[in-house]
């Protein structure tokens, strides 16, 4: 398996990954998401591999993309409350239903980590929906702990 950042040609197998997520998402929280949502279009995605601050690397075997990483660089300076800090934010990560569990994200999540190192990052962090129980176990199972949390009312 090779780790690689995306590039054009990535964009229709991005697109059909992005779709899973979609579903997972609005199966979960069908009050908060529309079916089918698509977070990024073919335009969009263009444009996000353009820019250098947003990294977005793929899972390939053979010529099939995997999963996907997509990352944003997110620095934190001068802020009254904060700490100085360059952050490499995880937006999103995905590995096609069909070769889950097969060590695609452990080897996406690790390309990540070498590249926020070599980066100079000092810390990765994301945001992993309450209700999908399994992205929270495999973050916890790499190592991610709980920075904050983001709570609700829906009894108004």
């Amino acid at each position: 398996m090779l780790i690689r950042k995306a590039t054009a040609e990535d964009i229709p197998a991005l697109l059909d990954l992005l779709r899973q997520v979609g579903q997972i998402h609005f199966q979960g929280r069908p009050d908060l998401f529309r079916p089918a949502p698509q977070k990024y279009d073919a335009p969009a995605l263009k444009a996000l591999l353009e820019m250098p601050d947003r990294p977005i690397f793929v899972a390939q075997e053979g010529g099939a993309i995997l999963g996907y990483g997509f990352c944003a660089c997110k620095v934190t300076k001068n802020d009254p409350v904060l700490s100085d800090r360059n952050t490499l934010y995880i937006d999103d990560l995905c590995v096609d239903a069909a070769h889950r569990r097969q060590g695609v994200g452990k080897a996406l999540l690790a390309h990540i980590r070498a590249y926020a190192r070599q980066e100079g990052f000092d810390d990765i962090t994301l945001n992993v929906w309450a209700f999908n129980d399994s992205a929270r176990a495999f973050y916890a199972a790499q190592g991610f702990r709980p920075q904050r949390l983001f709570m609700e009312d829906t009894g108004c």
